[in-house]
């Protein structure tokens, strides 16, 4: 008989797709990982309405936060302003199932705005600024870029040695794209910084609270993770954490 895979929980963006509200998922998400992380996946809607967190965490053996074309609503981390779209059902979902999967010592795993939603759910902040502070690398494509180019749009990050990233990956630099325009402000305290841009923000991190393995990077490793090896080491990861491996 074989063995049943990992359910990954994956969630999902409130879009409208012509006249109707939708919940969303990029396919390219879904695909990396039951692809490289070799799971199963259910799509998790951001209907808080209608769900709670708690109905939903202990049925999944791991969260995958993906990122998305909204931000965090300010107030989430303290702030007084910020440059929308936002979703705020989405926030409340992230937020909360962070904390659920957390409880139940599952993996949680982010993504570019899942990255940021972790670091927020466990008390960090947000900056606004990564595609326009003078002191900073450019962390988006110029303006007027076509899609592709914006996943194309690469810079290097360095990697803590002896941290999981570095690990799961074999080495200590690496390059990748940069779609963001937010980042981190604060770290959450217990999160361990694993991957830094040249210009000191902070790219990945990760932490083991009530041993879930917690790992998120700033960038997109779904981009194609079929062609780059890099990438699809962070799914393997996802996987072995989902199999108590990592």
């Amino acid at each position: 008989m074989t063995t049943p895979r990992p359910v990954l929980g994956v969630i999902a963006c409130n879009r409208q797709v012509g006249t109707e509200p939708a919940q969303a998922v990029m396919e390219r998400y879904i695909r990396a990982a039951m692809v490289h992380a070799d799971v199963a996946a259910l799509i998790v809607p951001s209907l808080p309405d209608l769900m709670r967190t708690a109905e939903v965490a202990s049925r999944l053996d791991g969260i995958l936060l993906t990122g998305s074309p909204s931000n965090l609503e300010p107030g989430r981390y303290g702030a007084d302003e910020g440059e929308g779209p936002f979703d705020p059902g989405r926030d409340a979902v992230a937020l909360g199932l962070v904390g659920q999967m957390i409880d139940l010592g599952r993996p949680v795993f982010g993504i570019c705005r899942g990255f940021q939603e972790i670091n927020v759910a466990l008390g960090g902040t947000l900056r606004r600024d990564t595609s326009a502070n003078p002191d900073l690398l450019a962390h988006h494509a110029p303006d007027g870029a076509g899609f592709d180019a914006m996943f194309d749009h690469l810079h290097p990050v360095h990697l803590s040695h002896g941290g999981m990233l570095a690990q799961a990956l074999g080495k200590a630099d690496l390059t990748v794209n940069s779609v963001h325009f937010q980042g981190i402000g604060t770290l959450a305290a217990g999160l361990k910084i694993e991957a830094t841009a040249p210009d000191g923000l902070i790219e990945g991190y990760s932490a083991r609270p009530n041993g879930a393995p917690v790992v998120a990077v700033q960038w997109h490793p779904e981009w194609d993770a079929d062609h780059n090896a890099d990438s699809a080491a962070f799914f393997r990861l996802l996987g072995r954490a989902m199999r108590g491996e990592a």
